[in-house]
């Protein structure tokens, strides 16, 4: 009979976990010792919440970082595979990157100015060869890029909602915390101190489910749909046959703007899933990833969109309504952009970013298949997941309860303990253009020891 969840031996999952927490706090004391003392001063131990969450019940303090690499305070060498959950997609430090800050703040002098560079332009045509949409803006977030495209788009269209679907990630933006429930839509459990039920806001259908779409917008006051062209945050969902060309149809009936929030998904192709797909959004989102590291964002808009903004005399855009922030489009982020875009993530290195993750998607995939194990693998481009179910899941409903965070935690221990990091959050794992084939055929088999352990 093949392995299941159900035959899983969870006594042995249990006692395999308590190996690996115990292993994971002898191999690492230097940094158990540095989370210890640094409990005095930072909210939680850490400089930023999600950096609790790394299994062990400690995070991992790092020395240095280059290309797939990095290396920890205790001397530890790792397969970095979660590249800061994407912001480092374009690898850690990267030669032309260093090179372009060194020059702009070293040689050239000087941070932020309140006065655009030359860069900035050349990134906003980049920006437009990769997505489509031709006028850009910077922020030094993708969630405020994502805050800025709904304010747009409220204002483009006189209407007060938006539409998220159920589990997507916008970043911490307030309207997306809301999930779609058998009792309807319901705020998304352990959001903090929301300053509006998100109900009041925002209409959730499921991710993949036309109808469900069509309902929530038949009301007429969706200003935009904000969407992930795949869930990934979730876990990844990838849309059915169909679907996408479905949602384009419907916002243009109800006469709603499309944002696709590119952020995470930018891992399909140097344009996202946006050219990947032949997708015809309204605006595009984007951060994380484009200054190779540095703090920035983006959004985009079509003409004509950006024609009416202008021309909107009740939009002050220079002043009252201008939220992008004194920081951004910032010499510096500016210049990391130019960089990462005109010479790290080139449309070349997707090629072969996707390449490696397609031979660890078929590593992992051989391994389910020579053990009869019903657990699938996904793929989006440079980003590949796997999970413990065994259909590919379609909804961000669907993926929230299939989680199994037990499976988690001795996946994560386990891959750590032998030098192997994928995203804390998920069993997500990301290439960059330094990532090798081999690094690849090390999670393999990294992955095929866990699992004979597991299944005994």
């Amino acid at each position: 009979m093949p392995a299941s969840l159900a035959t899983i031996d969870r006594d042995r999952l249990s006692a395999l976990t308590d190996r690996e927490r115990a292993a994971y706090r002898a191999s690492f004391p230097a940094s158990r010792e540095a989370f210890a003392a640094a409990g005095t001063h930072l909210l939680g131990g850490v400089p930023m919440a999600w950096m609790r969450m790394w299994s062990g019940g400690f995070p991992l303090y790092y020395a240095t970082a280059s290309g797939a690499r990095l290396t920890d305070i205790d001397g530890h060498e790792f397969i970095d595979f979660c590249l800061g959950d994407t912001g480092a997609m374009a690898g850690h430090s990267p030669a032309a990157v260093q090179a372009a800050l060194s020059r702009r703040y070293g040689e050239l002098g000087g941070a932020t100015t309140m006065l655009p560079t030359p860069d900035a332009a050349w990134v906003g045509a980049e920006l437009t060869r990769r997505f489509g949409v031709t006028h850009w803006s910077f922020t030094l977030t993708a969630t405020d890029a994502n805050r800025w495209a709904i304010r747009l788009a409220r204002q483009l269209t006189r209407r007060p909602k938006i539409a998220v679907f159920s589990y997507c990630y916008h970043g911490s933006v307030d309207e997306t915390f809301i999930v779609a429930t058998q009792d309807g839509p319901q705020p998304r459990a352990g959001n903090v101190g929301a300053p509006v039920d998100p109900r009041e806001t925002t209409r959730v259908p499921e991710f993949n489910d036309p109808a469900a779409l069509e309902r929530e917008l038949a009301h007429g006051d969706v200003a935009a749909v904000l969407m992930e062209p795949a869930l990934t945050n979730i876990g990844i969902v990838l849309p059915e046959a169909g679907y996408l060309d479905a949602v384009r149809e419907l916002t243009r009936k109800h006469g709603t703007l499309l944002i696709n929030d590119e952020t995470h998904t930018f891992s399909a192709g140097p344009g996202g899933c946006t050219a990947a797909w032949g997708l015809e959004p309204d605006m595009v989102t984007i951060g994380k990833s484009i200054a190779g590291g540095i703090p920035a964002g983006a959004y985009g808009l079509t003409s004509e969109l950006a024609g009416r903004i202008l021309a909107d005399p009740a939009a002050d855009i220079e002043d009252t309504g201008g939220v992008g922030g004194t920081l951004a489009g910032n010499a510096l982020s500016v210049a990391a952009m130019r960089a990462t875009l005109g010479e790290v993530l080139t449309d070349q290195a997707f090629d072969g970013m996707i390449a490696v993750a397609t031979r660890f998607t078929a590593g992992v995939q051989s391994v389910l298949d020579s053990r009869r194990l019903p657990w699938t693998v996904a793929q989006l481009g440079a980003r590949a997941e796997y999970r413990f179910c065994p259909e590919p899941l379609r909804t961000g409903g669907q993926s929230q309860a299939a989680a199994d965070t037990g499976l988690d935690e001795y996946l994560h221990l386990y891959l750590i303990n032998r030098g192997i990091l994928i995203t804390p959050f998920h069993n997500m794992a990301l290439m960059c253009p330094a990532t090798t084939d081999a690094d690849a055929d090390a999670h393999t088999a990294v992955f095929a020891a866990a699992v004979d352990e597991l299944l005994g």
